[in-house]
């Protein structure tokens, strides 16, 4: 007879669908809950359950005995030159621990400077000294969680001068020296595309699509800079745009479905309007689903 394990999985261990998710709000647990269209994954910001108790975990533990979960970290700061805060660290590890999450993921980005913390997910220079810097961030990260993280690619809003390497090749490095795999935010290539004038078509091409375990939609508002040029805003307060989903659904030609989360955070809507966009989503991946063994990740 087999023993048992030493520590049980405390929730169903179903594998991550290839279908549209959204972003758990508190608010539309129990519309989540009685709906008749059932979402295909729920992403919590690890941020947000790093406390030992209260509501939001009761809620979690609720949703997550009825749908697959990914855990999303916007405050771990794997750009930083200062190092990552163990701390944090130790926090983000007790997360994953007592949800068990299908994915896990954090940005290319820094967000701390000694003790000071920022609201902000700020870019870092495209080169071989950082390149360095993150590759041992993603190794103790991955270490501490005891499994592989995915990383996602940025919007930016400035460029280094110091740069000497694309961002997409720089992603793709850091993917082969650390085995971590990637989260790519559809919307964040339009953001950075508009913002410094090239083709969000041709980053996509250049990107490591094989290596992508998740995709990211999402709003942007649209501005101008002091010059006058089209500024794009990653805000998460708004519809999908139709570019995005034009760049989604070619993406998803080459890929084949995948895991495909709807980020709205700010002036969050009443859950059919999010669930009219995971069904958008939805009926992309399914127009697709028959081909998923012939794009670009299974060639």
């Amino acid at each position: 007879m087999n023993a048992e394990p030493l520590h049980p999985a405390r929730f169903p261990t179903a594998p991550m669908p290839a279908r549209a998710g959204a972003g758990l709000k508190a608010q539309h647990a129990e519309a989540i809950l009685a709906d008749a269209y059932r979402i295909g994954f729920l992403e919590v910001h690890a941020e947000n359950y790093m406390g030992a108790g209260g509501h939001p975990h009761r809620i979690l533990t609720l949703m997550r005995q009825e749908f697959p979960l990914s855990i999303h970290g916007v405050g771990l700061s794997i750009g930083s030159a200062n190092g990552l805060d163990p701390e944090h660290l130790q926090r983000l590890a007790t997360v994953v621990k007592r949800y068990e999450p299908a994915l896990v993921s954090e940005h290319l980005a820094w967000s701390t400077h000694d003790d000071s913390y920022y609201n902000d997910l700020l870019p870092v220079p495209y080169d071989r000294e950082t390149l360095a810097t993150v590759c041992a961030h993603i190794d103790r990260v991955q270490t501490a969680l005891g499994r592989r993280m995915l990383l996602e690619n940025p919007s930016t809003y400035a460029a280094f001068e110091r740069s000497t390497m694309s961002e997409t090749d720089f992603i793709r490095e850091i993917a082969a020296r650390t085995g971590c795999g990637l989260l790519l935010d559809v919307n964040n290539v339009l953001v950075s595309a508009v913002n410094h004038g090239f083709s969000a078509q041709h980053y996509l091409a250049e990107f490591p699509i094989e290596l992508v375990e998740e995709i990211h939609l999402a709003g942007h508002a649209e501005d101008r800079d002091e010059d006058g040029s089209p500024l794009l805003i990653d805000a998460h307060d708004r519809p999908v745009d139709k570019q995005v989903w034009a760049l989604f659904e070619s993406l998803i030609q080459r890929t084949g479905p995948l895991p495909t989360l709807i980020e709205w955070d700010n002036d969050v809507p009443d859950w059919p309007v999010l669930r009219r966009e995971a069904q958008l989503a939805d009926a992309i991946l399914d127009r697709h689903r028959q081909a998923a063994f012939l794009g670009a990740r299974h060639g």
